[in-house]
């Protein structure tokens, strides 16, 4: 496995791929054993990877205390990122949840129980609540880092136009500046490339997507399922029928590479980051060593540039107003030829 800063701004060095722990536990009544989730863990970490996601809320709390257990023995070697703002407990209320100072604080405290560790490598305020200040924030997450419980910070599923502003306050008035942010990508889901990858370009944060296989669509199990059109999966709503021609796309050059439709989906991201000019860290969210193990395979896989046009073209999404008129064609002002504008997120080559 390779590595990669966290990000233009830090030196925090990760594996490029994350090892989401959602499933560790079994508190949501779902979910991996110990047992299981140390092989995975212990796999995970064998093939290089140090990068590990977790938050408060993930199995209520289990999710942490497993992590705490599994790096308790080489603590330094992991990179440990947690989130807040859901809470560990069920039914936690209004006192307990949130963005709020109030909050953050207490879930730091408790969450650095639960992890067995004196610091968070990265802390993330897991959504945004829409109503704390981003000044609170930013200002919190500073006071965290000035005290060493925390070393980064970051933003997951907050607008683009927030964490900009965050990360533009922080700047301006010397507090530590936002790290990363964390966002659903896939080959099914790009609205990211709207507005969130390309403040992520500019800003030098690092990128950590989510349901990197859309959420299991891009997996074996939904093209061999005899069920009806309309899926559920994630807790969303699927057309399958929709999706039809990027499913096609990607079991054929999975065919093409004598590879899985998983491993074509993280070649893909694979592809993308390496071609940014920021860092971009799939998290990798596998249930059992058998789903690590076919996932890490992707890492011996190379998508040729004509394989990533098919792919970028049939999962493409409309990028509405302004982007769409900003990347057209225009006519010159003194007529001629039309100018081609760059899209919002093109890669660097």
């Amino acid at each position: 496995m390779q590595y990669t800063t966290f990000g233009r701004n830090t030196g925090l060095r990760v594996s490029e791929l994350a090892l989401g722990t959602g499933n560790f536990g079994t508190g949501w009544g779902y979910g991996s054993e110990k047992e299981q989730a140390k092989q995975v863990f212990d796999r995970y970490a064998d093939a290089g990877g140090n990068f590990i996601d977790t938050a408060d809320a993930y199995q209520f709390g289990e999710s942490e205390q497993m992590v705490g257990e599994f790096i308790a023995a080489d603590r330094d070697h992991f990179v440990v990122a947690t989130k807040y703002t859901l809470s560990a407990l069920p039914n936690a209320g209004i006192s307990r949840t949130g963005n709020s100072r109030k909050n953050m604080i207490s879930s730091v405290e408790n969450s650095l129980k639960r992890l067995r560790t004196d610091r968070i490598d990265v802390l993330w305020a897991h959504f945004d609540d829409q109503l704390t200040p981003i000044e609170e924030i930013v200002r919190a997450f500073d006071d965290l880092i000035r005290a060493g419980k925390i070393q980064y910070a970051g933003l997951s599923n907050f607008p683009a136009w927030r964490i900009a502003r965050a990360d533009t306050l922080a700047e301006l008035r010397g507090w530590s500046r936002i790290a990363g942010v964390q966002v659903e990508y896939s080959l099914v889901q790009r609205t990211a490339e709207r507005e969130l990858l390309p403040m992520a370009e500019a800003l030098g944060l690092a990128v950590t997507p989510w349901s990197p296989l859309g959420g299991g669509l891009l997996t074996r199990k939904y093209r061999q399922s005899a069920e009806g059109r309309l899926k559920g999966f994630g807790g969303r709503l699927v057309h399958v029928e929709q999706d039809t021609a990027l499913l096609d796309t990607v079991f054929a050059i999975a065919q093409e590479l004598n590879a899985i439709p998983v491993q074509v989906a993280i070649a893909w991201l694979r592809y993308k980051a390496a071609r940014a000019s920021t860092s971009l860290i799939p998290i990798l969210g596998s249930r059992t060593l058998g789903q690590l193990n076919d996932t890490l395979l992707a890492l011996d896989i190379t998508l040729s540039d004509q394989q990533v046009a098919q792919l970028d073209e049939v999962s493409a999404i409309a990028l509405g107003t302004p982007h769409e008129q900003i990347a057209g064609t225009r006519p010159r002002a003194q007529g001629g030829e039309g100018v081609h504008y760059i899209a919002p997120w093109v890669p660097r080559a």
